[in-house]
């Protein structure tokens, strides 16, 4: 069965995708910008405030559909610039200290909206 996670919290999606879909127990992320739901523009500053405020996005739409950190088994970390990488990991791993989840990260030619980080997140109960 298919439910699509929507929270008031996160951004809303930018395109004909939701922010979440769940299926047999397991959550499918869609990946999140940095938008602040409060301005509904990006947070001010560099790939390290950028990646504070996709993981609090992330965060939102795992509270919504009654996951946590703890349950995330995938990540996987767009960036306009592989050189941003270790502060973007940095910020990353405040959210994951044990039982990390598998993750893969990727240098791509450009984001949606200019942004300099993208996460998408796989979480299973």
């Amino acid at each position: 069965m298919k439910k699509c996670i929507n929270s008031e919290k996160a951004p809303k999606a930018i395109g004909p995708y939701s922010q979440a879909v769940e299926a047999n127990g397991t959550l499918y992320i869609s990946g999140q910008l940095p938008v602040d739901v409060a301005t509904g523009k990006f947070v001010e500053g560099g790939v390290k405030e950028q990646t504070e405020q996709v993981m609090k996005n992330i965060g939102y739409i795992l509270e919504e559909a009654g996951y946590s950190f703890k349950d995330v088994v995938k990540s996987t970390c767009l960036l306009s610039d592989i050189s941003n990488f270790a502060v973007m990991n940095e910020v990353y791993g405040e959210y994951y200290k044990e039982d990390c989840p598998a993750r893969a990260a990727f240098a791509v030619k450009d984001l949606p909206l200019g942004a300099l980080v993208e996460i998408e997140t796989i979480a299973v109960k």
